[in-house]
């Protein structure tokens, strides 16, 4: 997987464009100044998580006796369900009722923008080529600036492209979500049958 491949994987991941409608609603009752200063905390929250599980996920699997194959497989599955979810969105949305008062790390730090899909994508990039976490590093920044200049536009975009373009862009990301999971999971079987079990 190249850098930028896998730069495009995660941000299909962190679904920016599909978090604008629950961005807006958590941020309305904010000033304009505050809701930029709280999504950028949120945003960098976010980014440290995710490096976070980047480098030090391959340790965390070695504690755990994991083989980099079981990642492959249920992030496979996990990704799958998440792109299912983008294509197919429950009716009472993703997270339910918030509650009042400004966010904080919940919902919008963790699990709109690092997820559990995220998180499981970064661990299994640093886990299968831990000789390449310059590259992998990169590619987290590049999808997360995506993310983040998305985000500061939220308004805009919202205005300019409509609800049902960005639920139809969503769609399509999910479908491409999708297609990506069933590769990851494909390839972790195939690497675990051509491996002897033990």
């Amino acid at each position: 997987m190249t850098t930028l491949s896998a730069a495009i994987l995660l941000f299909l991941i962190l679904d920016p464009l599909g978090n604008i409608p629950v961005f807006l609603s958590l941020l309305k009752p904010l000033t304009p100044q505050r809701r930029r200063f709280v999504l950028a905390r949120e945003l960098l929250i976010a980014l440290s998580v995710l490096f976070v599980f980047l480098w030090a996920g391959q340790y965390l699997l070695a504690a755990m006796h994991l083989r980099q194959e079981s990642v492959s497989i249920a992030g496979g599955i996990v990704l799958f369900l998440i792109g299912l979810r983008m294509i197919f969105p429950p009716a009472e949305g993703l997270f339910g009722d918030s509650g009042d008062g400004e966010p904080f790390i919940v919902p919008l730090a963790i699990p709109l923008v690092a997820g559990p899909s995220g998180m499981a994508a970064v661990m299994l990039l640093g886990t299968q080529q831990p000789d390449r976490m310059g590259d992998w590093s990169l590619a987290l920044i590049l999808a997360w600036a995506a993310t983040a200049l998305i985000l500061f536009s939220a308004t805009w975009l919202y205005r300019l492209l409509g609800r049902r373009v960005l639920i139809a862009v969503e769609r399509l990301m999910g479908m491409l979500l999708v297609a990506l999971s069933v590769q990851m999971f494909l390839d972790g079987v195939a690497t675990y049958l051509s491996l002897p079990v033990g």
